[in-house]
């Protein structure tokens, strides 16, 4: 698969045990072999022999840093550190930066890439399905800034994406849910037909079985490269791709990040289907038939107690909001927003 980005093209390999293959690929794509590896630390607890087999005697220089990843150290001090450590073992324009690990290891990852010496090589490798479906690929980094999440980032396309559905083998079950969040929102962004073979396939990806989950990650990447190919700055289409996250990021931050991104993700879109009714967008046997989805999963999220004006406070300093007003992406059935 290739994204074709306008500032970028690049391809993304999707495949079991294909980390193997990622000195290789460094190699085939002339990329520079000073590497700087940022590696979730969940990632490298569980997959230490793979990360330690990257490290071949074609790297001139490698250093690989452990990452706490969590929303709260998605911020400006862990950058510092990032670029300390960089400056420390005298890395240069010539570096490579790999990260490995979810959205959030992914989005700081590259936000340093974006910055240092004004831009340096970057791989992204996501090892959660949220990531592989949808994080890793688009050029979106970025860190959290106060109360707000991803206030602070840069558009910037990696030079190849992989994706090693082995990783997700050690993921815990929240961690599905989330990437199943995700999945979730592109059942509504394409037609109908697809909506029905996403629910169909739910359970199966719930269990990763492997031909559905791999062939549901190629979809949902498809399906984003072809809206960062015709909007790569969201100007305009790729906003629908924030279908119910003007909820989820509130969400978050009004909880203190005690709900993931994927779970806010799934009751963001419920508030998305009941505001397309309320709007009058959504018909009332719509509503019915299309947020069954969503709610197969409501038993495997806990949300505490909301305060709903500290929610309305949170999404008028929204990012996607314009002329101090919340900006919402409302839907009538899937593929019709």
């Amino acid at each position: 698969m290739e994204v074709k980005a306008s500032s970028k093209s690049y391809p993304v390999y999707v495949g079991n045990n294909t980390i193997a293959q990622l000195p290789e690929l460094i190699e085939k794509h002339a990329l520079h072999k000073n590497v700087f590896i940022v590696v979730d630390e969940n990632v490298l607890g569980y997959h230490l022999k793979k990360i330690k087999s990257l490290i071949t005697e074609r790297m001139r220089k490698v250093v690989v840093v452990e990452y706490v990843a969590n929303e709260k150290s998605k911020n400006n001090k862990s950058v510092e550190e990032f670029y300390d450590c960089l400056i420390k073992n005298e890395f240069g324009r010539d570096t490579l930066i790999i990260a490995i690990g979810g959205g959030i290891t992914g989005d700081i990852a590259g936000y340093v890439a974006s910055t240092f010496s004004r831009g340096v090589q970057f791989i992204q490798v996501p090892t959660t399905l949220l990531a592989a479906v949808d994080s890793s690929v688009g050029g979106k980094t970025g860190i959290n800034y106060g109360k707000t999440k991803n206030l602070i980032g840069t558009f910037y396309q990696p030079e190849f994406v992989l994706v090693d559905t082995s990783f997700l083998k050690t993921l815990k079950e929240e961690e599905i849910v989330c990437g199943l969040g995700e999945i979730i929102k592109y059942a509504y962004l394409g037609d109908d037909k697809l909506y029905l073979t996403f629910r169909s396939e739910l359970k199966q990806i719930m269990k990763l079985s492997p031909k559905p989950t791999t062939k549901m990650i190629e979809t949902c990447i498809n399906m984003k490269a072809s809206v960062v190919q015709a909007d790569e700055m969201e100007g305009g289409l790729r906003k629908i791709l924030n279908l119910g996250h003007t909820f989820a990021h509130a969400i978050e931050v009004e909880q203190d990040h005690k709900i993931k991104h994927g779970q806010a993700v799934i009751i963001g879109l419920v508030c998305a289907l009941y505001l397309s009714h309320f709007k009058g967008i959504m018909k009332d046997e719509k509503l019915v038939k299309y947020i069954s989805l969503p709610l197969f999963l409501q038993d495997k999220i806990t949300l505490d107690k909301c305060n709903v004006e500290n929610i309305y406070k949170v999404m008028l300093r929204d990012k996607k909001g314009r002329d101090g007003k919340t900006k919402f992406v409302l839907l009538s059935e899937p593929g019709i927003l």
